[in-house]
């Protein structure tokens, strides 16, 4: 199964100095947007773009497509 990662976007705000709390700040997206982006859970487009015209960058320089390892392995049982 595929699932989106935002460690990209983790790894940038470290490279960057900044952390959950200053992206919500900078961007003005909610604190559940901050919660869901922190448990790899589906998010807007519209929070997305704000995230990238903050940090000056494309969509996937903060988000990927990876595999589920525990519901790959699940489903091969």
């Amino acid at each position: 199964m595929l699932r989106i990662s935002y460690n990209k976007l983790w790894k940038m705000l470290i490279d960057k100095n900044m952390n959950k709390q200053d992206l919500k700040n900078a961007t003005g997206i909610s604190s559940a947007s901050i919660a869901k982006l922190g448990r790899g859970d589906n998010i807007t487009t519209d929070v997305l773009l704000k995230i990238c015209m903050t940090l000056d960058c494309d969509i996937a320089d903060i988000m990927e497509i990876t595999k589920d390892e525990k519901n790959t392995s699940k489903a091969k049982e």
